[in-house]
């Protein structure tokens, strides 16, 4: 009976090890002629199939966890990234809207006959539709492409052509695939340049001041927080005047709370208008300087729109990742639990198959 109890009780602990913990060093004390020596050897706990199993698979999801973490501290640091890149352009734009807003009033009432602020009859449009990249970022491409395609459909059912500039590589794939009318495509990546949207804006300069298209749509992601995002559509062109000098901006700003990640918005005012006196002589007429200054304009709001897009694409990754990263937590656990039932399931069968094997000696 005493063995009896002792293989019951080295059983029960063994019951109970932590899951991590698969292997002992045991030292054993042995006398020798020249003295007392040690040694070390290892006593292994031997578990079933399916115990071994879940132990994989539970190092497997923690792996996972740790892939996605870093992931999300990756897309955070980019969102700041992006953050400083907008506020480095608000300068030229505030400098920009003042000069405008200022050539504006000094010419009063005076009819402006520009290309670009001319209203014309709309027969065809074209959409400049901004996606990300990369995957991995929940529905911020899909929701995207959904709304590209509903406005496509929209305006054929409405007899109005349509055709697409786009911008990403998601974007790209999908309409290129399913044929629709693509007129260029452009690939900026996670940091776009002035360099970059200078090119998609002469590409729609171009389309509209041709005539080729009767105006030109503008869809990209507006960032909104790091857990929304919504998809917008602007007018791009023909420019409106009154649009140009008293619409106003706002940025973000990433910033902490409660030990997680939060986004602070500051929306600001429009940019006061410079005041040009009346006896200022231009070396160059007001309207040719206006006409020159709206291409300025729309290159500014293009790196905007695909910089916005890109803080969009980066917040819904960290959402994403955020998520995949509670699910591998959660799924852990359950593992964990799992595991330790099926361990006990193994050390009760022993226990039984000891005490059988006792009580066949014993009669």
């Amino acid at each position: 009976m005493k063995l009896l109890c002792v293989a019951l009780l080295l059983a029960t602990a063994a019951a109970f090890t932590s899951p991590s913990v698969f292997r002992k060093p045991i030292s054993v004390q042995s006398n020798e002629e020249n003295g007392v020596s040690h040694r070390t050897r290892q006593a292994t706990i031997v578990q079933d199939g399916k115990a071994n199993a879940i132990r994989d698979r539970i190092k497997t999801v923690q792996n996972t966890k740790k892939i996605t973490m870093a992931m999300k501290l990756v897309a955070a640091a980019k969102v700041r990234r992006a953050q400083d890149a907008v506020l480095a352009t608000r300068p030229f734009s505030e400098t920009l809207q003042s000069v405008f807003g200022g050539l504006i009033a000094r010419l009063g009432n005076e009819v402006i006959d520009l290309p670009l602020l001319t209203q014309r009859e709309v027969k065809k449009v074209t959409i400049c539709c901004i996606t990300g990249d990369r995957g991995l970022c929940g529905g911020y491409n899909a929701f995207m492409i959904k709304k590209a395609e509903a406005r496509f459909k929209e305006l054929k059912e409405s007899g109005v052509d349509c055709d697409f500039v786009l911008v990403g590589k998601k974007g790209i794939t999908y309409f290129s695939r399913r044929k629709y009318p693509i007129r260029k495509k452009f690939e900026t990546g996670q940091n776009p340049t002035s360099k970059q949207a200078l090119q998609i804006s002469e590409e729609l300069l171009n389309t509209f001041l041709s005539g080729d298209s009767d105006a030109i749509e503008l869809m990209y992601t507006k960032f909104v927080s790091l857990i929304a995002s919504a998809p917008s559509v602007r007018t791009l062109v023909p420019f409106s005047a009154s649009e140009v000098t008293a619409k106003g901006d706002e940025v973000f700003e990433l910033t902490t709370s409660s030990g997680g990640f939060a986004v602070e918005r500051k929306e600001l005012q429009v940019a006061e208008p410079q005041d040009f006196p009346n006896d200022m002589i231009f070396e160059q007429d007001p309207v040719q300087i206006v006409n020159s200054i709206l291409p300025l304009y729309l290159n500014g709001q293009v790196l905007r729109c695909l910089q916005e897009s890109v803080a969009s694409e980066l917040a819904a990754r960290m959402q994403s990742m955020q998520s995949a990263s509670d699910n591998a937590g959660d799924l852990a656990k359950k593992l964990s639990l799992e595991y330790n039932r099926a361990r006990q399931a193994a050390v009760t069968q022993e226990i039984l198959e000891i005490v059988s094997g006792a009580q066949a000696l014993e009669g």
